[in-house]
């Protein structure tokens, strides 16, 4: 379990994020057309999970911008932003701000919280996602990680680009 704070209040998730050098936990989020997302789906490529509460606060929003942004020029790496949020959420808000350099996948029907574990065990997020930061390598491997502490903060850009370099 990981403690992390939301205005400085203290909260738990469901576990910790997999380990640096750990082979990725397997996932089915839901996409755009209700589609399943698996991690399958990107083998051979480069993955950066940026994982939140919900696109519709704005330092989620935020970090999907900037995530859109930093990363675009990279080659043979996806961005895939996780929340609970519902497909048609993300790609309504993806399709308003013209972000075509991520995907979407929603957490809401599956175990994606707990496999990784970012879920809130407790408090006024409880089931939502916290927000983290998860790259992995072409081979399925976590080369990165980053449990953002304060909720209310953006993750570290730069730390997650550097791991891909």
């Amino acid at each position: 379990m990981a403690t992390v704070t939301l205005k400085g209040n203290p909260f738990q998730t469901v576990g910790n994020l997999p380990a640096v050098g750990s082979k990725a936990p397997d996932f089915t989020l839901t996409g755009a057309g209700l589609a399943d997302v698996k991690l399958a789906d990107f083998a051979g490529k480069r993955l950066v999970l940026n994982i939140f509460p919900s696109v519709d606060t704005p330092t989620c929003a935020t970090s999907v911008r900037t995530f859109n942004q930093v990363l675009s020029s990279l080659q043979n790496t996806v961005v895939l932003n996780v929340s609970a949020d519902l497909p048609f959420a993300q790609a309504r808000f993806c399709g308003a701000e013209g972000l075509e350099n991520v995907q979407n996948g929603s957490s809401f029907r599956s175990g994606f919280g707990s496999d990784y574990g970012v879920a809130f065990a407790n408090g006024p997020l409880t089931a939502l996602l916290s927000r983290a930061v998860v790259v992995i390598n072409e081979q399925g491997t976590v080369i990165y990680t980053e449990q953002v502490a304060e909720t209310a903060d953006e993750p570290g850009y730069d730390a997650a680009v550097k791991a891909l370099s």
